[in-house]
Formats: structure tokens, sequence, C-alpha cells
């Protein structure tokens, strides 16, 4: 016969499948337990049920409905649903949450091979051993995965883990089970310690090789962008730069002057005129002045 909360939570079950046939329901609540999923033995729990805002069947909380467990017992663990309602209509059915009551009957044993400490990198065992007769186990680690790891057939269970790495450094305990959601009490905690760097993989290496060689082969061709450029600019100004020196030799190797006779005297004559040739090349191979501003007279 199932206890009265669970009666209380599957209440619409039959109001849902008649809104299944009608095409039409609401977005599914979302479900969970407080303070934990496991709770032992005679302790208080509470299952939350939170909808849509404005669902019927939360009308005293504006957020979820709270169905509360005044002491935890074999016939209150199970898997639980929960619906909510609005008007005629009634929700798709929340996700499942497995309620499991702990600390029954008798204390399993376990322990860690090789040892509690281990490098990074090596493979360990965790064991759990109960005197009681029952085949399954679960193994949790404080703070770690809300899942636990399971185990069937063996006994005493065997939990391998490994290559380990940083994250498994932790606290942990095992369970012996008699049902899904009847467990016995915890063992007693074993410490994990994971010590030293995890060596890279053949895998990360080649991956880590290849990034190097791409920003090397990138890094070279820019280098070489970057001297083609600058030999390019430089062959260029010494081009520039060549021809303007022949242009101004060529300029002032043509300058002349008159004479007083009439006569053109070229670069190279003799006599008196040399210092007048002179001060002639040096005027006309000169940069030319820029012309006065006309005054605007006659």
């Amino acid at each position: 016969m199932p206890s009265p909360l669970t009666a209380l939570l599957c209440l619409g079950e039959s109001w849902y499948g008649r809104a299944i046939e009608a095409g039409e329901a609401l977005t599914r609540p979302s479900i969970w337990a407080e303070p934990d999923s496991r709770i032992p033995e005679g302790k208080p729990a509470a299952i939350w049920c939170q909808g849509l805002p404005g669902a019927e069947e939360y009308q005293l909380h504006s957020e979820g409905v709270r169905f509360p467990i005044a002491a935890m017992t074999s016939r209150t663990a199970g898997r639980y649903r929960c619906f909510c309602r609005s008007g005629e209509l009634w929700s798709e059915p929340s996700e499942p949450l497995d309620l499991v009551v702990t600390g029954m009957y008798d204390t399993p044993t376990l322990w860690v091979q090789p040892g509690p400490t281990v490098t990074s990198g090596e493979n360990v065992t965790f064991y759990c051993r109960l005197e009681t007769v029952t085949n399954t186990f679960f193994l949790l680690q404080e703070g770690g995965p809300s899942h636990p790891q399971g185990s069937h057939g063996a006994v005493p269970a065997e939990f391998p883990m490994g290559p380990v790495t940083s994250a498994h450094t932790g606290t942990y305990r095992c369970f012996g089970a008699y049902s899904d959601h009847v467990w016995s009490f915890p063992s007693e905690p074993v410490k994990l310690l994971v010590t030293g760097e995890e060596a890279p993989t053949p895998a990360a290496w080649d991956h880590t090789a290849q990034n190097l060689l791409r920003i090397g082969l990138a890094v070279l061709v820019l280098v070489a962008l970057t001297w083609l450029l600058a030999e390019d600019w430089l062959c260029r100004w010494r081009t520039q730069e060549g021809a303007c020196h022949a242009q101004a030799g060529m300029d002032c190797d043509v300058c002349a002057v008159p004479q007083s006779g009439g006569h053109l005297h070229g670069v190279g004559g003799g006599g008196g005129g040399d210092g007048l040739l002179r001060q002639i090349r040096s005027l006309a191979c000169a940069p030319a002045r820029p012309p006065l501003p006309h005054s605007g007279l006659p």
C-alpha cells in the first residue's frame, strides 16, 4: 500500500492522463528534496515541487508546494514525481526523484588500494564490504557528483578509478543497499590524496607540437615579407637618389655665361673667367627661389 505522501504526490496522474487525451498539458514542474535525496532513518525531510506561477497547487506558496516528511523510514523512501494543476489542466509529470533512507541494519567497511596517497596518473581501486547479505553497493565522494557509483554482484565490491587526477582528491564513503531506496549506514570516511603533476599524453604532445609549428611558420613568413618590403623600399630610394645626383651634375656642366665680346665660353675655359664661372655654377644649380608677390605697381 502506498504511503499517504506517495498518494498525495501521484494524485494528479489520472488528471494528467485526461489532459494527454485532450492534447493539452502544462509544462512539467521541478522536484527536489531537502536537505538531500539521501536521508538517515528518523530524520525529517521535505520534497519540493515547483511549477508555473499561478498554478492552483501552489496557492499557499508563490514559488511551489512543500510536502514535509516528519521522520524518514523505509515506507517514505521511494521514487516520486509531482504534478501541478491550473484550472482543468494538469502538468506533465516532473522528472523522477529517488528518495533514499540510510542508516539501516549494518555498517560497511571501505578501503583503497594501493593506498590513500597516490601520484597523478596512477590507477586506484576502492573496496567496500558488508557483513549483512547484500551484493549491491554505492560509493560517494563528498562534494562530488550527485549520482553515486554502483557495483553489483561482487563481494567485496570493487570501484576502480584511473588514471587519477587532482579532481579525484577527496573524502569517500560507501553504502550497502538492500533495495534501490533502502541503504545501510555509511562507512567510515576514506580520504584519497592525489599528488604530483599530470603527465601530458602523447595526443596532447602532438597537438602542442602542431600548434608550435604553425606559430613558427607564421613568424617566418612575416619576417620574410618584412625583409622583402624593406629591400624594395631601399632599392627605390637608392635609384631616386642616384637619378637626382645625375640630373644635378648635368645641369651644372652645361652652365655658361656671356662675355663682353658677346661670345659664350663653355665650362673648362682658361683665363680669368674661371672665378666668374664658378659663381655662375653656384647660381644656376641653386634651388629656385619663390617669386616675389606682385605689388600691383607698373
